[in-house]
């Protein structure tokens, strides 16, 4: 796809979004199935069901899912597809391009077993690497916008009021 065609496909979503910015409000959900008398839980997604369960860290054996790296997979995954979409909007051809995310916890946090110790991720650092066919400041501004649309790591950024609730 070249920009030409990418911005044909978005022209429609943006018109309208401008004409009705309510319609702009999309929905996202995840269900996690707990199973049995087990700690993992299952997660349908677009690529199919996901257990996941205790990192190693937590007790775990390491054969589930851990949901800070599902986490770090949600953000490389959102990060990769708007590096791409930045890139042919601008114009750039981007050749071996990877995204990768790091993130830490503390496991005490979690196991409760230091009240000072946050629970949840302290740290995420996105990398991106790639070659292009750009100089470097039309590389960098391609990094820039691409952490500033990448809808994961603004959510991370400025996170989103949670509500919980008992269904």
């Amino acid at each position: 796809m070249d920009a030409t065609e990418l911005r044909a496909l978005q022209k429609p979503l943006k018109d309208t979004y401008r004409e009705d910015p309510e319609q702009a409000r999309i929905p996202a959900r995840a269900v996690a199935v707990l199973d049995g008398q087990t700690i993992g839980v299952s997660v349908d997604g677009f690529a199919g069901t996901t257990r996941a369960g205790l990192h190693r860290a937590a007790g775990g054996d390491g054969t589930e899912a851990c949901s800070a790296d599902m986490l770090c997979e949600a953000v490389a995954a959102c990060a990769g597809v708007t590096l791409r979409s930045v890139a042919t909007a601008m114009g750039v051809q981007l050749r071996e391009a990877s995204v990768t995310v790091d993130a830490h916890w503390d496991a005490r946090g979690t196991l409760g077993v230091s009240k000072e110790a946050p629970v949840g991720i302290t740290d995420v650092t996105i990398t991106f690497s790639f070659s292009s066919d750009a100089d470097e400041a039309t590389e960098g501004k391609l990094v820039s916008l691409a952490e500033r649309y990448c809808v994961i790591a603004q959510t991370l950024q400025t996170p989103p009021s949670v509500t919980v609730v008992r269904g």
